[in-house]
Parts: C-alpha cells; sequence; structure tokens
C-alpha cells in the first residue's frame, strides 16, 4: 500500500492524505488526493483498525476530516500558484 501524504491523529481517530494520479482518455495525467478514515481498537492483546465509529469517536472524526480538508486545500492552492 502506498505511504499516506500526511496522517491527522486524535484520540482513537485517524485520517490520512493519499496522493493519487491517473491518466485520462486524452492522455493528460492528473493527481488528485484522498483521505482515509479509520479508527483504531484493541481486541485483547491486538490493535486493529475499523471505518465505523462510536458516537464518542465522532468529534475526534470530524476534527481529523477537517485537519485532511485544510492540508488538501492548502496544497491544491499551492498548485494553482
Amino acid at each position: 500500500m502506498a505511504q499516506p501524504e500526511k496522517t491527522f491523529r486524535i484520540g482513537r481517530c485517524s485520517a490520512s492524505v493519499f496522493i493519487n494520479t491517473f491518466q485520462s482518455n486524452e492522455g493528460e495525467k492528473r493527481t488528485f488526493r484522498s483521505v482515509s478514515l479509520q479508527r483504531r481498537y484493541r481486541d485483547g492483546d491486538e490493535w486493529k483498525t475499523s471505518t465505523s465509529f462510536t458516537l464518542t469517536d465522532v468529534p475526534a472524526a470530524i476534527a481529523v476530516l477537517h485537519l485532511a480538508m485544510q492540508h488538501i486545500a492548502s496544497r491544491e492552492a499551492d498548485v494553482g500558484n
């Protein structure tokens, strides 16, 4: 799996920003960013991840998504200059 460009963590929640590239039908290479949101939890002695969130996880999930959005917006603004 590709390494994230940036990961934001608050508590058990994290949002990772990935850079993706694709080639259009016209042959133009384009990049875009995507966000992966997850929550870590313990199952016995083992740490696992999930993409479902409890009510108590939602504020942290919103916060890390907001940080990821700000990061993407600043990167996209840098590209436009």
